[in-house]
């Protein structure tokens, strides 16, 4: 017959085998967290991060403000939004930041002497990824050809690069900044 153990001997590998469960259980989550830390500071975010210019709403277009990125990715703006969608006409600044304020990303295109072709690979890409939260216009205030924008981001291209925009839109679209 066998000989069973003591009831202390019992209790004393029970809480053992809890202890070591328990430390198990918390190198797993500590493992986790690190693991998601390095991952967040290790994605690829497209585009330049700026810095806040605030977000402050105005009850009158401002005069003379400029804003510290062209076109502008934050700062003093619109109480009320620009239609999303396509626009034949530049959106004023100061209703362009309250846009990308409410998680939206504007597409700009800075042709003088018309880009047809590129304007409809642009206009694919509205039509693909749907109006809400997405502007496509014409702006000429910038160096570059192509600008990208979202809440205190932007991504310059001279050059048309579909997949670089597509990246940057499902990035920041939708991201609320209130």
């Amino acid at each position: 017959m066998a000989r069973r153990k003591p009831l202390a001997n019992r209790r004393r590998e029970q809480a053992r085998r809890q202890r070591l469960w328990t430390a198990g259980v918390l190198a797993a989550l500590v493992l986790g967290v690190i693991a998601l830390g390095i991952v967040y500071f290790l994605r690829d975010e497209p585009g330049e991060a700026f810095a806040s210019e605030g977000n402050s709403h105005l009850v009158v277009e401002p005069a003379s403000y400029i804003w510290r990125t062209r076109p502008p990715t934050s700062g003093p703006h619109a109480p009320q939004i620009a239609r999303w969608g396509e626009h034949s006409e530049t959106v004023p600044e100061w209703l362009q930041v309250h846009n990308l304020e409410d998680g939206g990303v504007i597409m700009h295109y800075n042709c003088p002497e018309g880009c047809p072709e590129s304007v409809e690979i642009l206009r694919g890409i509205l039509d693909e990824m749907g109006t809400h939260q997405l502007i496509l216009h014409p702006y000429a205030n910038m160096d570059a050809r192509f600008a990208v924008t979202a809440w205190t981001r932007r991504l310059l291209l001279d050059e048309l690069d579909r997949d670089a925009i597509v990246r940057f839109i499902q990035a920041y679209r939708g991201i609320d900044h209130h």
